[in-house]
């Protein structure tokens, strides 16, 4: 298995989290982003869309780390991960897409414009990243994951790292105590890698 991975990406974070917590190996593949790698053909070849996370595992070429991760619980990892009954897969449905949405253009966008110094919108994405952090409160103050599971799903797996990074963005998560629970709920699960400091 391989995967092709930048190590500052939060992206390509929660497929490597996700891996080290269900103990499967896989060989990391630096992406030259600025370079231009991921728009050459050999990378397209494996994820035409051109981003990074992707994986290869024998046949299997797959971008997207939503994807990825679905694809991972499902092969290697104990049920808990993606539980299949209708309920719990309607919540975690909803979990990768507000991961997708809310958090990309909130909490991850403010990263990439504050880490990074790309253009956009700072105040625009940090309101929309306050507004993410408030949502999670409010759903963790009544249940320990995501899911409303009584174990970790990929919801939490999908959400976390633009979470935990926050700061990176000029928001800071310690205001939101149900949000620090659960943030170390994470980092205390047997597996746990950390994001490398930028």
């Amino acid at each position: 298995m391989k995967l092709h991975d930048v190590a500052l990406s939060g992206n390509c974070y929660k497929v490597r989290l996700f891996l080290g917590l269900i103990g499967q190996k896989a060989e990391l593949v630096p992406v030259d982003l600025m370079g231009g790698a991921h728009k050459r053909p050999a990378f397209l070849a494996i994820n035409p869309r051109g981003q990074v996370p992707a994986l290869e595992d024998g046949e299997l070429r797959l971008g997207d780390s939503h994807a990825i991760l679905v694809y991972l619980a499902l092969r290697y990892a104990e049920p808990h991960w993606n539980p299949q009954d209708a309920v719990t897969q309607g919540r975690i449905a909803n979990w990768l897409s507000f991961s997708a949405n809310e958090v990309q253009h909130g909490l991850a966008q403010t990263r990439v414009i504050q880490l990074f110094k790309r253009p956009g919108d700072l105040p625009a994405a940090q309101a929309k990243g306050r507004h993410a952090l408030e949502l999670l409160d409010a759903t963790l103050a009544d249940h320990r994951w995501l899911a409303q599971t009584d174990e970790p799903s990929i919801a939490d797996i999908a959400v976390y790292p633009y979470v935990a990074l926050a700061s990176e963005g000029g928001l800071e998560p310690s205001g939101y105590p149900y949000v620090q629970d659960w943030l170390g709920r994470i980092r205390a699960l047997p597996g746990y890698i950390a994001q490398p400091a930028f």
